[in-house]
């Protein structure tokens, strides 16, 4: 199945947590902390949105940092993805 996102939405896959610390030790499942950095899968076309006009500034591949609660998850071919507003996109990480 293909998403393809309206308007000013982009959709974003978290990107996998991190395994060992900076000073190697290993941490169980439990422990890793959740990264709130995102892979940007798919970019919609922006235009007119609640009419003002909305240029996409976020392209396919990069990393992002959204707000913590924002987003619709969704679960496709077993993959979670999260559809955001690019207004809801705090940073590019590069």
């Amino acid at each position: 199945m293909i998403l393809k996102p309206l308007a000013d939405r982009v959709i974003v896959k978290q990107v996998a947590a991190e395994e060992t610390t900076k000073s190697g030790i290993i941490l169980s499942s439990a422990a890793q902390e959740k990264p709130q950095v995102f892979e940007v899968i798919e970019v919609g076309p922006g235009g007119l949105v609640d009419g003002n006009e909305v240029k996409m500034v976020v392209k396919k591949g990069d990393r992002v940092i959204t707000g913590k609660y924002s987003g619709t998850e969704v679960k496709i071919d077993g993959e979670e993805m999260t559809i955001v507003r690019q207004s809801d996109i705090l940073a590019v990480v590069e």
